[in-house]
């Protein structure tokens, strides 16, 4: 085997590796996404106040993350800097789920 072609089998792995590694940093984000898409499809359906409190809840769940998450792997759940996201997202779902809960139904759900 010639050392050229195990230095090409070694730069696929690293490029694959890398590529790996790009989709794994989004899981948080795609764990946010996946609460509002829940939450909209909740809200689809008439049940507005399960709706948003789901979407207030993953708010919450993505300002947790972020704090808890180094920088380097927050992915798309950074924006600006840790402690403008985390109080965004936190007082936002807070914020939401307050008015999820306080809010008279009116005989729906």
């Amino acid at each position: 085997m010639s050392p050229e072609a195990g230095t090409g089998n070694r730069v696929e792995r690293i490029r694959h590796a890398r590529q790996f590694r790009r989709y794994l940093v989004q899981i948080p984000y795609f764990l946010v996404l996946l609460g509002l898409v829940v939450a909209a499809v909740l809200v689809l359906f008439d049940r507005w106040r399960r709706g948003a409190f789901v979407f207030g809840s993953a708010l919450l769940l993505g300002a947790v993350l972020r704090a808890l998450i180094p920088t380097s792997r927050a992915g798309l759940l950074q924006v600006r800097n840790r402690f403008f996201d985390v109080a965004v997202m936190a007082s936002v779902g807070s914020l939401i789920l307050w008015l999820a809960t306080s809010i008279d139904p009116l005989g729906t759900d």
